[in-house]
């Protein structure tokens, strides 16, 4: 088996001195389900998962394609494909709508944020409690930037099901990156704030966030490591949304540091979220990722599949964001 997975792995451009390693890592998280996360984000097919363009899990922007931050490495392109809320009475009715005619199951609400990095949920609150009490089962996540405690109960109450947000460790990258002039310890009081207000919580750290360098994301991993957090999402910088200064992060850096991830986070879901680039090099770190023992993966490769059924993991499949209760169930 080892062999095999060897093989595959090198094919995929992970060397098998690398795979070798992640095996190694992985094999105490064999036991634990794997799986792959389509949400209806986008349209996505594959060999493994076959077509998934259902919309029974999209993504809403309350500010359409608008951020005042306009960060450098996304510079408000990943809001683009996500459906406009509207305002709060249009957002209702189009959720109602969807659950009816869609079999709607749940949602990310996300959004560009202030220049101090805040996501203005608030008024969409009262409807998420409504949506909420008349379709018990409907999930509902949102991007929630920096919050204070106050904002975090906040969303508890209207019955947010999970927060998630961006954790950086590195006060450069905040302010060049970021146009942000907030320090670190604003990332970790707000991921205080979330956990403490009851809420599941799920951090993402952005690989290669400081123009394709890892700078920080150690910081930023200690940081989730201190809290109760039900899981982790790791996503790489994407050259093609970000300013012309941002390259590719090297492939062995990022490999090592999913290796750092699952070790540090041993005791909950590490997940490879959906934000990581494309072609050859989404191929390799799918395959490292899964070597590695991660939980699951947004929009697998094919390769990534083949590799969590031959290590012989429970597999599934949700038609959901990968930060959703039901995917970290399988986890």
């Amino acid at each position: 088996m080892s062999a095999a997975l060897l093989a595959l792995a090198e094919e995929a451009g992970v060397p098998q001195a690398v795979a070798s390693r992640l095996l190694s890592l992985g094999a105490r998280f064999a036991s634990r389900p794997f799986f792959a996360a389509t949400p209806s984000f986008k349209p996505f097919e594959s060999d493994a998962l076959g077509a998934c363009r259902s919309g029974a899990f999209p993504a809403f922007s309350i500010t359409g394609g608008a951020c005042a931050l306009n960060c450098k490495h996304c510079r408000a392109e990943i809001l683009k494909p996500m459906l406009p809320t509207g305002d709060p009475a249009a957002f209702e009715a189009l959720v109602t709508t969807m659950i009816e005619r869609q079999g709607l199951r749940g949602f990310l609400l996300s959004g560009g944020s202030n220049l101090r990095n805040e996501v203005p949920f608030d008024r969409y609150l009262p409807v998420i409690r409504r949506l909420k009490d008349a379709h018990a089962e409907l999930e509902v996540l949102a991007h929630t930037g920096l919050v204070d405690a106050g904002r975090a109960k906040a969303l508890k109450e209207a019955g947010v099901d999970v927060a998630m947000l961006d954790i950086i460790g590195d006060q450069d990258t905040i302010r060049e990156i970021y146009h942000l002039d907030r320090p670190v310890a604003d990332f970790e009081e707000a991921l205080a704030n979330l956990v403490a207000a009851g809420l599941e919580v799920v951090p993402h750290i952005v690989i290669g966030l400081h123009y394709g360098l890892l700078r920080g994301e150690r910081s930023a991993l200690e940081m989730i490591a201190r809290h109760k957090t039900r899981a982790a999402i790791l996503v790489v910088v994407m050259p093609a949304y970000a300013d012309a200064r941002f390259t590719t992060p090297e492939r062995g850096d990022v490999i090592d540091f999913f290796a750092e991830a699952r070790e540090m986070l041993s005791d909950r879901a590490l997940i490879l979220g959906c934000a990581r680039p494309h072609g050859v090099e989404r191929r390799a770190l799918d395959v490292a990722a899964t070597l590695a023992g991660f939980d699951g993966v947004a929009y697998p490769v094919d390769e990534a599949v083949e590799v969590a059924k031959i290590l012989g993991r429970p597999f599934a499949h949700r038609h959901a964001c990968c930060g959703t209760s039901s995917c970290a169930k399988a986890a």
